[in-house]
């Protein structure tokens, strides 16, 4: 019995120690940190539960922008302060690695924007809730007209449907990554230091857009449509979406793919949606060589708030030395592009080829 407990003495030990550094809650005071260049933070390491003689070391992933002072701690004290130092524009992650591969460290860790001019910040938040407005209002003009008209003759309705889908699934992708536990959960898990990409601001544009369209397609119903109605091409189109999307929700209903996937394939057709939902309107406005029941006030709108958004782009990455976000990932401003490009296109045809041509209803 002596030597049995003489043996097992190790391991006890052994176990005690990795139990006393599992019972070590270690954190960071915040997560995010935003620093112009040449300045620096303090941030605290806070040690939570029993104390232990751990080592931590601090890795930047970008050492050219920012330093952290010091960069090993030892885990005596419940509260260690460090020193985050900005050396050059740009975003980096910092992370720690531990000498006890028992400690849990997956909580230490620090997202780090280092910016260039105070103004610009401020600027560009300003131009963000500008271009919010400019695209909250856009959808008012068409309403509008189409209620002063008593008519929604020359609004096309291929556009109409693709805009209600495309906002509808729009809608769905924020609500469930920003409600949803389990798909936040998701989120987190897949990636573990980033931040939620969905803020209250986007639920709110894409439920209003939603509700906007919904309006107007009612509008549809009650006044003069003069025989429009959906396109042959427009429904093969939408019955082609709808089926991919049933396949989807299948397929996360049976655990094939997880809800987080089905999120992503629902924003991935909203925006094959943006690139080819303009393409109607205009081929109606040019066959009938009007833009008469078109709302030029929604394209001046929508033309406003995409110029503004592609604006905030440039003036962030040029404050975070950050170019990749716009050339090495141009998904974004290629949208932004393209959809200012179809709103010069609508703004010719009513102010320059159609400016004289009155559609006369039959």
């Amino acid at each position: 019995m002596n030597f049995l407990n003489a043996s097992l003495l190790p391991a006890l030990i052994s176990l005690l120690i990795s139990v006393k550094c599992i019972d070590c809650d270690i954190t960071l005071s915040v997560h995010d940190v935003s620093l112009k260049v040449d300045h620096n933070a303090t941030v605290q390491l806070i040690l939570n539960g029993t104390g232990t003689e751990d080592r931590l070391h601090f890795v930047v992933q970008h050492g050219d922008i920012a330093e952290v002072v010091p960069s090993d701690v030892v885990l005596t004290a419940e509260v260690t302060n460090i020193t985050v130092i900005a050396k050059s524009a740009g975003r980096t992650q910092i992370y720690a690695n531990s000498t006890n591969n028992s400690t849990n460290v997956g909580d230490v860790y620090l997202r780090v924007t280092v910016y260039l001019v105070d103004v610009l910040d401020t600027v560009s938040t300003a131009i963000g809730w500008l271009y919010f407005v400019a695209w909250s209002v856009s959808f008012y003009p068409q309403i509008y007209i189409n209620w002063s008209r008593k008519s929604v003759v020359g609004l096309n309705f291929d556009f109409l449907v693709l805009n209600i889908v495309g906002f509808t699934l729009y809608s769905i992708f924020n609500l469930g990554l920003y409600y949803i536990p389990e798909i936040k959960e998701e989120y987190s898990n897949r990636y573990p230091r980033g931040l939620n990409p969905v803020q209250v601001n986007d639920i709110f544009f894409a439920v209003h857009a939603t509700a906007a369209s919904l309006i107007t397609i009612f509008q549809c119903f009650i006044y003069e449509r003069e025989g429009q109605r959906v396109s042959t091409t427009a429904r093969a189109i939408l019955g082609f979406f709808g089926l991919f999307i049933l396949i989807s929700i299948v397929l996360s209903a049976t655990a094939v793919i997880h809800w987080l996937d089905f999120l992503y394939y629902c924003s991935y057709v909203k925006l094959t949606i943006t690139l080819i939902k303009y393409i109607p309107q205009a081929y109606m406005n040019y066959k009938r060589k009007s833009t008469v029941g078109w709302s030029i006030g929604n394209i001046l709108l929508d033309f406003t708030g995409g110029i503004l958004s592609m604006l905030q782009m440039i003036l962030n990455s040029y404050n975070y030395d950050d170019w990749v976000s716009i050339f090495g990932d141009p998904t974004k401003f290629g949208l932004g592009l393209f959809s200012v490009a179809f709103d010069i296109f609508f703004i010719l045809q009513h102010y320059v080829f159609y400016r004289h041509t009155q559609y006369i209803m039959s």
